[in-house]
């Protein structure tokens, strides 16, 4: 058995970003991320990740493959390996929400993509 609390973890950037809450395995990453008002997490993938959230607050737009998706509280959003993501918090509000990644490789396997919405999204093969 495993028991944390999310206050004993700090986010990324401080008030912000990904806070993982285990990224040692045995079988999944997990965590909550805050993309705050007109913040960004950049577009990547997982080559053998799948990566799912959960949104506790707020919303947020999500482009997958570079179709933009709309996610608020209470939706659950999968992203299969190999799927490009990028969440832009485009609301007048925090966004927050749990974050799985599975299954767990010891070698953390994102790919960061130089794409921005308004571009011509190609998905690239691994």
């Amino acid at each position: 058995m495993r028991l944390i609390n999310e206050n004993d973890y700090e986010y990324r950037f401080g008030t912000h970003g990904p806070k993982y809450l285990t990224d040692s395995g045995p079988k999944i990453d997990m965590g909550v991320v805050v993309i705050g008002v007109g913040e960004a997490h950049p577009c990547h993938k997982h080559v053998k990740q799948e990566e799912s959230f959960f949104v506790l607050e707020g919303e947020c737009a999500v482009y997958v493959d570079g179709v933009r998706v709309l996610i608020k509280q209470g939706d659950y959003l999968q992203c299969a390996p190999g799927e490009a993501h990028m969440f832009i918090n485009e609301s007048d509000a925090s966004f927050k929400s749990v974050f799985i990644k599975a299954p767990y490789f010891e070698v953390k396997d994102s790919v960061y993509i130089d794409w921005k919405p308004g571009q011509k999204f190609v998905r690239e093969e691994d």
